[in-house]
């Protein structure tokens, strides 16, 4: 049998995120979870760090240890999605409030120590939320940008805009300091922009195959992504919402799902009009270097076919 990825994810759940922790629980022959690491994003930590503690014992994985992390952006005031995720971030299913305890060390102190024990290209950081604390980690330990095996974001856009401006993916935007940081590191990364996110619909024929597995996994999920894609087909007049950060995780598993390409991606900080923006030099017109495996397409129906086998399995 191949050997396990050993990851770390660093989230801010989000029934997204919720789904993306579901996928990497049922896959315990592929994924080896360090640990998870929760900040500030879709809602405040607090809430973040209670909504994967929820998904853990949900998913029976209170061995898996949480991490709180950062409680706002390096530079700038914490932008939260509460329209999005509603006033919990995991609203739509209603759940018992965690009892597992939070661990001790910060988040970004973990992520540095098993990054630096960890052999080295053995870990991979998988970001589904705001890159703040990975900054914040690279800040204390420039090491290991060389030593991770790769980053698997969701995060950024670029032939398909932005979704919380018209420049910019919600991601990015809550913490671009901490994008733009770690876009320079020099690390491998491997991006996952709304232009792929935004072909995963939860359609109904594909939510009602979820629901058809009939465990309490299963129907939590169901309820969290009718809850979660209300907003997504009002916004764009779609069957279904985009799922955005189960991708990155479906990239671990089954990687021949995605195809892209090698660019340079570089963030704007600076201006008001277009903060936050990844600027993907798809076309390589800048003579600047790649930096970022930038995704453009996925199989979504072998997506969803993954992603309702694993869920099957909680």
């Amino acid at each position: 049998m191949a050997q396990r990825r050993k990851i770390i994810i660093d989230t801010d759940p989000g029934q997204d995120d919720a789904a993306a922790l579901m996928l990497a629980f049922a896959s315990p022959d592929e994924l080896e979870v360090l640990g998870l690491t929760a900040v500030a994003g879709n809602v405040p930590l607090a809430l973040t760090s209670r909504n994967v503690r929820i998904v853990c014992e949900l998913c029976g994985r209170t061995d898996v240890p949480v991490y709180e992390g950062a409680k706002q952006p390096i530079a700038r005031q914490l932008v939260t999605a509460e329209h999005v995720h509603g006033r919990t971030g995991l609203d739509g299913a209603e759940l018992p409030e965690p009892t597992m305890a939070v661990q001790p060390q910060h988040a970004v102190d973990f992520i540095v120590e098993t990054i630096m024990r960890e052999p080295e290209g053995s870990v991979t950081l998988c970001t589904l939320g705001a890159l703040t604390n990975v900054a914040l980690a690279l800040q204390k330990e420039p090491a290991i940008a060389e030593r991770v095996k790769e980053l698997v974001m969701m995060g950024g856009g670029f032939f398909e805009g932005g979704n919380i401006t018209p420049a910019a993916e919600f991601n990015i935007y809550v913490d671009p300091d901490a994008a733009a940081a770690v876009f320079a590191s020099g690390m491998p990364i491997v991006m996952m922009p709304l232009d792929v996110t935004h072909q995963v619909l939860t359609r109904k024929d594909r939510v009602a195959k979820i629901a058809a597995l009939d465990t309490r996994p299963a129907k939590v999920l169901v309820d969290w992504l009718a809850f979660f894609e209300r907003f997504d087909e009002e916004k764009y007049g779609s069957d279904g919402g985009p799922l955005h950060d189960p991708t990155v995780i479906a990239y671990l598993l089954k990687p021949e799902l995605f195809s892209g390409r090698h660019c340079n991606v570089e963030i704007e900080t600076q201006s008001e009009l277009t903060v936050g923006m990844t600027v993907v030099d798809w076309w390589r017109v800048s003579g600047r270097q790649p930096n970022a495996m930038v995704m453009r397409d996925v199989d979504s129906d072998g997506f969803f076919e993954l992603l309702t086998e694993r869920v099957g399995r909680l």
